[in-house]
Formats: structure tokens, sequence, C-alpha cells
């Protein structure tokens, strides 16, 4: 973990008041904390950095160890590889998708926050457009991934074809993403590790829809965002389910109830200022929609659409 991040990341447990985190360093490498642990001194909470990581999620279980979830698989892993990266594979297969989501931020000074980053693709692109990305997700796999990425410039891929038949493809990061530029930790998108109004951009891509409770995941990202100065982008397909929240904590896909109708119009009211939920209001700039893929295996695929807001205060 870069060391400069230390002085934005407070205690996520100890939300919604702001602590800010203490730094024991056991090894550092090149401007990197390689292993020690971030305390609390209000809750005496301790959150380790093992190999670079520092992980943040206040579920995490007794000794750090999260609950198991698909997304700790490698077959998982190497769908989200492959769905993020595959345009620089040259995969015909491939979507375009995170180039479009990374044209539509515009560049500016400071922070910006990818929560939900998964291996990382939108972050890496954000490098180019900041003075330092941030990915957040709480797949341990995932970011491991992504911080290999950011140190190698380059990651093997395996690529399931059949069965047990697997392929390797070897991705090599593009120069003008820049490692300096990037962090990578394991945190919670409903408990965001970020000092308040630290943030001057921030995304939520194909998450809102995979957290237990979505409204509160807007409420920390409107927490972390700059009260002016700010640029939001939210992307998803709004696939809810009783899998991921219960209904009465869906955003949309709803025939009563206080969101009712469809996910992207509940979220730009929510942006808006109607209710005022997330002050100060923001301004809507644009909304569409991107295409983008995952892969299992070389005969299946799946293709989604996502449907975005870009907002800015």
């Amino acid at each position: 973990m870069k060391k400069e991040l230390v002085s934005l990341l407070i205690c996520p447990a100890c939300l919604p008041e702001e602590v800010q985190l203490q730094v024991s360093v056991r090894e550092i490498s090149r401007g990197d904390i390689e292993a020690g642990e971030l305390l609390c001194p209000q809750c005496r909470r301790v959150y380790p950095i093992e190999g670079g990581v520092a992980d943040l999620d206040p579920n995490a279980g007794p000794a750090g160890k999260p609950a198991a979830n698909k997304y700790e698989t490698p077959p998982v892993l190497s769908s989200y590889l492959w769905s993020h990266y595959a345009d620089m594979l040259e995969d015909e297969s491939a979507s375009d998708a995170y180039r479009r989501w990374a044209s539509l931020m515009e560049p500016h000074a400071g922070l910006a926050v990818d929560a939900g980053a998964a291996v990382g693709r939108f972050t890496f692109e954000m490098s180019r457009k900041c003075d330092l990305a941030v990915g957040v997700d709480n797949s341990r796999a995932f970011i491991r991934a992504a911080r290999e990425l950011m140190q190698r410039r380059g990651i093997a891929v395996p690529l399931k074809q059949e069965g047990n038949i697997f392929s390797e493809s070897v991705l090599s990061l593009p120069p003008e993403w820049d490692s300096d530029r990037v962090e990578f930790i394991v945190a919670d998108a409903l408990a965001l590790p970020f000092r308040a109004g630290s943030a001057a951009s921030l995304a939520s891509l194909n998450l809102i829809d995979k957290v237990p409770r979505p409204l509160r995941h807007l409420e920390e990202m409107n927490r972390v965002a700059r009260a002016a100065g700010a640029q939001f982008l939210l992307s998803d397909p709004f696939s809810w389910s009783e899998e991921a929240a219960h209904e009465d904590e869906w955003l949309g896909g709803r025939t009563s109830g206080p969101f009712a109708g469809r996910g992207l119009d509940n979220v730009i009211a929510l942006l808006a200022g109607n209710p005022a939920r997330l002050p100060p209001r923001w301004e809507i700039r644009s909304r569409g929609e991107i295409w983008w893929k995952i892969r299992t295996h070389a005969n299946h695929f799946e293709q989604i659409r996502s449907c975005y807001v870009k907002a800015h205060r």
C-alpha cells in the first residue's frame, strides 16, 4: 500500500464517526508498505497489510478471514480478468465497455475512488486523469490480481476453453497507465475507509445491485465526494435479486414503495435531490447505456446492458 494513502484513511468500523487510522510499518519497499497494520485508536481494531494489500473490510471474520463467496474462486477471477482486459488481449469477442466508461470522466487533480473495482481496469484508466486512483473491492482475489498487475505490469490470464481445458494469455499494461498513480485496497462499498470530501471523482460500475444496502452505498459515495468540484459515474444493469438484497432495499424493480419503478430513474432522482438524501445535490450531465460482456468459457458468454448516469457538483 502506498504510504501517501495513509493520511486519507479512517476506521470504517467507527462510521459515521471518522477516526484517523494510525499505521505501524513492519516492511517497506520503494515507498510501498508491504507488511504492517493500520490501527484504530478508538475501537482498537487492527487492519492488516500483507503482501502490500491493506484489508480494511470491517466485516472480515477471525484473523481477517472473509466469508466464502464466489468472487474468491479461480473461475470467477478468470472471467473478470477477461471481461476487463479482453480488448487488450485482442480477443475478437471483447467489448469496449471500460474504455467507454473511462471516456465519460474528466481529468482532475486529487483522488479518484473506484468502488467495486474488481480486477482494476477502470482504476488503471483513471491513472491518466488524476493524481491517485484507488480501486476498492471486498474480493481479496480480485484485489491481489489487480495489485499484481500494478506492480509487475503484466499477468498471466488463465482462460477456460471447455471443462478442465485451459489456455493462457499474457496481459501487459500499456505505458500510459501509471502504476505510481494507482492503488488497490480491500474494503466494503457500504463503509468506505476514506475521509469525507476526500474524492474528486467516484465510480460505481455494476455494483449497486450486488450490495445488501444499495442506498447506503450511495450515501457512502456521497460522503466521500467533495461538496463541490466532484464528478460521479454510476452504471448498472439493475439486476435486482433477493440473493443480493432484500426487496425492501432495492432502489428499483418494485411496483410499490418509495423506490417503485426503474432503478436508473430513482438513482437520478436521488442524486438530483429528490428526496434530499444526498446533499448537496448533484447536477445530472448525461445518461445512457453501455453493453459489456463476461466470459465463462470459450463457448459461453453473457452480454449485459449497463445503464449509466454521470453527475457533477
